[in-house]
């Protein structure tokens, strides 16, 4: 696998490193607590299988983590996220909307995008999964190589983020203008 590290966006302080972006994406899931962490490992091993050849864009954003899944480096052509907060992870089906879904799993009223939970990797073996992960990928506007050379690609890391364990401070200020307005009687 060859792994960039390609920083863009506005709230990305952080220039490439002698680390690789295996070992960046390593660093940004060992924020989660050890359960979650393993799980997103765990997933992203069956999607790595799954789809050997997909670029993989990493944004650790500020209220997750989101590994896109993309035949190129277009985050508007990725076709799958893993998306990891800190008490779950989902897949996204970035253009969801319109996908069938005959066992109502997807969730989300978004106007593009669905996504289901993943409790555990072998949710992404379910029948009803597979079949809507075969579709969106049949469906995809640049579908994936069937061969070529894996990457992970570091897109932005938010200066600004969200805790990644339940019930960790936020070090953020509070939202608002400053002092708190009192309530007319």
């Amino acid at each position: 696998m060859i792994y960039v590290i390609r920083i863009t966006g506005r709230d990305s302080e952080m220039a490439p490193s002698a680390h690789s972006a295996e070992q960046q994406l390593a660093s940004f899931i060992a924020k989660f607590t050890p359960e979650v962490a393993s799980l997103t490992h765990s997933i992203l091993a069956r999607m790595r299988e799954r789809y050997p050849t997909a670029l993989e864009l990493v944004y650790d954003n500020y209220n997750a983590l989101a590994i896109g899944f993309s035949a190129t480096e277009r985050p508007s052509q990725a076709i799958f996220s893993v998306a990891v907060f800190p008490k779950w992870v989902s897949l996204f089906f970035l253009n969801g909307k319109d996908l069938p879904d005959p066992d109502k799993l997807l969730q989300g009223h978004g106007n593009v995008a669905r996504h289901i939970r993943l409790p555990s990797p072998a949710t992404l073996d379910e029948l009803s999964v597979k079949k809507m992960m075969l579709l969106a990928t049949a469906r995809a506007a640049v579908p994936f190589a069937p061969q070529g050379t894996p990457r992970i690609i570091i897109k932005s890391i938010s200066a600004k983020q969200r805790p990644r364990r339940p019930g960790e401070d936020v070090s953020a200020p509070p939202r608002g203008r400053g002092k708190a307005r009192k309530k007319k009687p």
